[in-house]
């Protein structure tokens, strides 16, 4: 549990063009004594390079992936990204890794999304060797062979192990996992450093505590909230409301849904059921009119100053660490400090 929670940024991925202010929010974040700031991606612009933008326009404040795809980089061109921002910004990185969804890894990386949490495993080993550089990267498994088998297809038989010509700054590159299903979670707490954790309610302690038995000491928690003061709750729910239909109705196939289904688990299963039910009929505003009050306000931090605060303190009875929020302007990054830090 941790009475002091930080706070993060989160970019997320860019829409149709890149936001025109990202750069000027993360100085004004750093200034604010925000800990780390992410950016992301889905199937338009990659995690990285913003990033490295933001890197070169600060200073201090860490720089984190939340999260890149393992699909869209094999093992090792993930951990070279990692070792040559780390280098340029005096280590400052902060790798968040996740598996996405299979209509992303399917239809848009053309690969399968077969055994993802043995995936994960290979592709974490892999890049701990790598920023090691203990030995020439080795790897048996069968989703990232390294190196790539004399017998398979294709091959050449020239391969042979080998180790990054540059040496990292850092080997001990701190690692999350996106994850939402209670095995991946588990993963996360095994061998990771942190988990970044998308939907958390800090009322619902039940949903995640057995998968996070295994956590080590000074493992951290980054839960994704909305911070919005107001004094229309209602308003205020709004912009979340049109993100969680669309994650939960459409970011998924009708079979598979991760996000529906740990909604389900969080206690909201026919509500989940609803807004998929609506999504995929085209009934989008019924879609996110259907999107629970209470779903919203229990994973976010939305009202009145005085509400925020006292809702807040819920969030310093669990293991989150972090509260990654969003902000239009250095208002309401201010005003986010001020609740939160006492900024």
């Amino acid at each position: 549990m941790t009475s002091e929670i930080k706070l993060g940024m989160q970019f997320g991925y860019w829409q149709a063009a890149p936001p025109p202010n990202f750069v000027e929010l993360a100085q004004e974040g750093e200034r604010l004594g925000y800990d780390i700031a992410f950016t992301a991606e889905a199937w338009g612009s990659d995690v990285f390079t913003p990033l490295t933008w933001i890197a070169a326009h600060t200073k201090r404040i860490r720089l984190g992936t939340a999260v890149a795809q393992l699909s869209a980089r094999t093992p090792a061109a993930t951990a070279m990204h990692t070792l040559t921002l780390d280098h340029l910004s005096k280590g400052r990185v902060t790798l968040g890794l996740g598996v996405s969804g299979p209509q992303v890894v399917e239809g848009w990386y053309g690969q399968p999304f077969a055994k993802p949490l043995a995936r994960t495993r290979e592709y974490i080993s892999i890049i701990r060797q790598v920023l090691a550089r203990g030995a020439p990267v080795t790897n048996p498994g069968p989703h990232y062979p390294l190196p790539y088998p004399a017998d398979a297809p294709g091959s050449w038989g020239m391969g042979k192990p080998l180790r990054p010509i540059t040496h990292p700054l850092r080997a001990d590159v701190k690692l999350l996992l996106g994850a939402e299903g209670p095995k991946n979670v588990a993963l996360a707490a095994e061998l990771c450093d942190g988990w970044l954790p998308l939907y958390y309610s800090p009322y619902r302690p039940e949903v995640y505590m057995d998968s996070l038995a295994r956590a080590k000491p000074g493992f951290e928690t980054m839960a994704t909230c909305s911070i919005e003061v107001t004094d229309d709750l209602q308003q205020g729910f709004q912009p979340l409301k049109t993100m969680l239909a669309f994650y939960i109705g459409g970011m998924g196939s009708r079979k598979r849904n991760f996000h529906k289904e740990l909604m389900a688990r969080m206690g909201f299963e026919a509500e989940a059921d609803k807004i998929q039910q609506l999504f995929f009929e085209g009934k989008r505003a019924e879609a996110i009119a259907v999107v629970p009050d209470q779903f919203c306000d229990e994973i976010s931090l939305v009202g009145p100053p005085a509400r925020i605060r006292e809702r807040l303190e819920a969030w310093r009875d669990t293991p989150v660490t972090h509260l990654l929020c969003s902000a239009r302007d250095k208002a309401q990054l201010q005003q986010i400090a001020e609740l939160v830090l006492g900024a």
